[in-house]
Parts: structure tokens; sequence; C-alpha cells
């Protein structure tokens, strides 16, 4: 019997979760610490070599891109795999490559051949590593706690993640300044930890795939499930092209160097001020869950994401810009936390690999990708005007999802329907 099948009301007193817990943390931590320092090194090292201000800004879309084009050939692999094979050795082999790559930044910067080539092709390997960190991650979680509490759950999980992105780029950005090679090894070291604690997560329930079907057929039901329920692809889409046209974290180098001009220990502030927001409201959900009216909330919390935006992006005041990014990382952390309970609750077991990489895939489009449109169009347009066209694109697609998904607006719990219980009770007794 797994530590899911216990009667334990709290999560934390479920041991596989707490590795689980701090695996996720750990790895959090030492992601944000190498990205906040890939920007800022691909920033300075444009700008040193006479690149303007517009141009230099390119080079941070191209890190987005190079992230993202793995993720978006690997994805849908990636999440069958997740549903195939142990999700935990995926998870370790995962850990095991960025941990690599981290060692790899260390060396490069100490030594000082630092370049842009380097950057350029680890964002490639991290790429590859979080398209399939994420499926295998995501579809363990629920596995590790009984349905009672799985919002509970996907609070804490938020919570880590969150800390991790607000201690992560402070880490980096403070190491930095001592040494920058430091913040990458820090970076390995914690890796090394997310390796051992995901080796203390014991056997976990994990349902076995039809046998005889095409992998290409399996891959297609995942995407067909998506896609034929309504609550999941709403959910699913409206984070896609709210944070994607919203996503001004690209730019925060810019804004640190150049507009509000607070140097590396001033960007480390500006990408802790949303994680900030996202942790305290992820810790006020692991207290008190939201159980009503969810489904509007969500388009609310997305609306006022847009709105903070806006006023970051025309903010030349550092107070000012810092609480706006509190206001958007407490809004995301909202709709995060409404979106990621309704897909896992409404998701069956043996698709919830595949239905989980669906949704990192936007995730990443919108983060990745939104990195490179946010470069883009701060190219084309400038960094200000990209970046409130951005905020203004997330309220347009929430009153535009309002009405193309009416079940967001009418959703008022996370309780799944009455046929999805069915069928996890026949997968249980086929088990």
């Amino acid at each position: 019997m797994s530590d899911a099948d216990t009667t334990q009301n709290h999560p934390f007193k479920i041991a596989n979760f707490r590795a689980y817990w701090l695996a996720r943390l750990t790895m959090t931590l030492a992601q944000y610490a190498m990205l906040l320092i890939i920007g800022w090194q691909t920033y300075n090292i444009a700008r040193d070599d006479g690149l303007g201000l517009a141009a230099a800004s390119g080079q941070l879309a191209l890190i987005g891109l190079l992230q993202f084009a793995p993720l978006f050939v690997l994805t849908p692999f990636a999440g069958l795999a997740a549903d195939k094979f142990d999700r935990r050795n995926i998870a370790r082999l995962t850990v095991t490559l960025q941990m690599l790559c981290a060692v790899g930044l260390a060396w490069a910067t100490w030594s000082g051949v630092i370049s842009l080539a380097i950057l350029f092709t680890v964002a490639v390997l991290l790429g590859i590593a979080r398209a399939f960190s994420g499926p295998a991650l995501s579809a363990l979680a629920p596995n590790l706690v009984p349905k009672s509490i799985l919002p509970n759950a996907i609070a804490l999980s938020s919570i880590s993640w969150q800390v991790g992105m607000i201690v992560g780029p402070a880490l980096g950005g403070y190491l930095y300044v001592l040494d920058p090679a430091a913040p990458y090894a820090a970076a390995a070291g914690l890796f090394i930890v997310a390796f051992l604690a995901i080796a203390f997560i014991g056997n976990v329930p994990q349902p076995a795939l039809k046998k005889g079907v095409h992998p290409v057929s399996q891959i297609v039901d995942g995407l067909h499930y998506v896609i034929q329920n309504k609550m999941v692809l709403g959910s699913i889409t409206l984070d896609l092209f709210a944070v994607f046209l919203a996503g001004a974290t690209a730019l925060f180098p810019v804004y640190a160097r150049d507009i509000l001009q607070v140097g590396a220990t001033g960007l480390s502030h500006l990408a802790m001020a949303p994680a900030s927001g996202a942790a305290v409201t992820a810790l006020w959900f692991s207290i008190n869950p939201l159980k009503n009216n969810v489904g509007p909330k969500m388009l609310w919390a997305v609306g006022i994401f847009g709105c903070a935006t806006v006023i970051f992006g025309l903010s030349t005041s550092m107070p000012l810009s810092l609480a706006m990014l509190f206001i958007v990382g407490a809004a995301d952390m909202f709709s995060v936390y409404i979106r990621q309970s309704l897909i896992q609750l409404h998701t069956p077991d043996d698709k919830r690999g595949r239905v989980s990489a669906v949704s990192q895939l936007t995730i990443s489009a919108s983060n990745e990708f939104g990195d490179f449109f946010s470069g883009s169009l701060a190219f084309l347009l400038g960094p200000v005007a990209a970046v409130v066209t951005g905020g203004a694109g997330a309220i347009a697609t929430v009153l535009l999802w309002a009405k193309l998904f009416p079940v967001l607006r009418t959703t008022k719990t996370f309780d799944p329907p009455p046929e999805l219980l069915e069928d996890s009770t026949e997968q249980k007794i086929r088990s």
C-alpha cells in the first residue's frame, strides 16, 4: 500500500509527498538561479559587444525561443513517456542533465570563456530536460496523496515552486555579485539534493497503458481528451494566451539596466517580486482552500494580472514596479491554483501524463516562447510598448475566453463530473 492510500488529512504527513516537495523546491531554486544569470549574461554580453538596447533585447528573445523549441517538439512524446515509464526515473534523468548544464556554465564562467554560443547551447539542453521533467513530475503528484487533499497538495507544491522562484533569483543575483560562477555552482549542488530527494520517493501507483495500441495513437488519445473536455481546454488555453501576451519577465534585464537603472541587485528584486506575491497566495490557499465560484474567480485573476502588467510597463519608479509585480505574481498564482486543480481532478489517471504534457506545452509556450515574443516585440516597438501591449492583450483574452468557454463562467467547485469518478473506480477495480 502506498502513502497515498492512507487516511492522513495533510499532504506533509505523507513521506512520499515530503520527498517530492523537497525535490520540487531545490530543483526550482536551481533553475531560477540559473535562468536569471543566463538572461543577465546574455544581455550584458550583447550590450558589451556594441549592440543597442533593441538588438540586445532580441538576444533575450532568442534565449526564450531556444528553450521553447525542444519543448515544442518533445513534449507530446514526454507525456507518453510519463504515462508509460516510471515517472521517478524520468525525473532523475532530467535532474542529472540540468546538473551537468549547471556545472558546464560554472566552469565556462569561472574560466572566462562564457559566450553567447555556450549560453544558447545550454538553453536548448535545459529545454530538453524540462520537456520530460514537467509531465513526469506533474503526473506523479496526484498519485502521492488522496484526492480529498489534492487541492491542498497542489497549493503546497506551488509554494515550493514559488519559494524557489523567490529565493532562486535572489540567490543567483547575490552570488553573482560575489563571483559570477557561484550561482551555477550553487545550482549544481541543489540539483544533487533534488536527485536524492526523488530517490527517497517510494513506489507509487501508476495505471498501465492499454497494450497493443500504437504510441502515436496514445499521444493522439491524450490530445483528443484535452480538445473534447471544454473545461480542461479552456483552462489551459486561457493561461497560454494571457501569459504569452503579458510575459514581462524576459525584459527584466532591460528594465534593471536601462529603464529603472538598478543593476544586478535590482534585477534580483524584480525577479523576486512576482514570486513573492505568488508564494503568499499559495500559502493562503494551502491553509484556506478555495471552494466556491472557482471558474469566475480564475477569469478575474487573469484580468488583474493583465492590468498590473500594464502599470508595470509604464512605471519608472522601482517601488511602484515592485508593487505591480507583486500583484502580477499573486494574480497569476490565483489562476494557476484553480487551473491546476481543475485539470488534475478532471483528468483520468491513465491520461494524466499526456494531459500534463499538453498543459506544460502551453505553459512553456506562454513562458519561453512568450519570452521570444516579448523580446521580439521590444525589438520592434521598444520594451515599454511591448509590456503595455502584452498586458492589454491579456485583458482582451479574458473577455474573449469568457465568451468562447462559458463553462469557465459557470464552474462553481473543483468537483469532477460523475462519469470521471465512475471511470476512476473501474480502473481501481481492474488494477
